[in-house]
C-alpha cells in the first residue's frame, strides 16, 4: 500500500474538520470537526508507522496517546458546553462572546420607582 492513500484521506478529513470548526456555530458541532482533525491526525501517525516500519511502534503509541487526549477534551468540553447552555440557553458560539460577569447592561431605575423607605413618624 502506498503512503499518498491514507495521506489524502487523513488532508480530507483535517480539511473537513477545519471547515467545520470555522464555518460552524453550535458549540457541540465545532467539538466534532476538532475530533474529525485529530482522528485525521491519528491516521497519519499510523499510516507513517506502518510506512517507516518502526520496531517500536511510536506512531501507534502515540495514537493511543491522542485518543486519550480527546476523550478528555471531548469529556470537558461538552461538560463546559452543558454548563454554558444551563446559563445561557443556547450553544450559539457567536451569542457567548460576552461571557464575563461584568459586561451585563446595567438596569436604570425608572423614574416613577421610589427607592427611599418612608419615613416612620414617632
Amino acid at each position: 500500500m502506498h503512503l499518498a492513500y491514507p495521506a489524502v484521506l487523513a488532508a480530507l478529513l483535517f480539511c473537513t474538520g477545519l471547515y467545520g470548526v470555522l464555518a460552524r456555530r453550535n458549540a457541540i458541532l465545532v467539538l466534532m470537526s476538532v475530533e474529525l482533525m485529530l482522528n485525521a491526525v491519528n491516521l497519519n501517525l499510523v499510516a507513517f508507522d506502518v510506512w517507516l516500519r518502526d520496531t517500536l511502534h511510536a506512531g501507534q503509541a502515540l495514537t493511543l496517546f491522542t485518543i486519550a487526549i480527546a476523550a478528555a477534551e471531548i469529556g470537558i468540553g461538552l461538560a463546559i458546553v452543558l454548563m454554558v447552555y444551563r446559563n445561557r440557553g443556547t450553544s450559539d458560539v457567536d451569542k457567548l462572546r460576552d461571557t464575563a460577569e461584568g459586561h451585563e447592561p446595567e438596569q436604570r431605575d425608572r423614574p416613577d420607582q421610589t427607592t427611599a423607605r418612608p419615613e416612620v413618624a414617632a
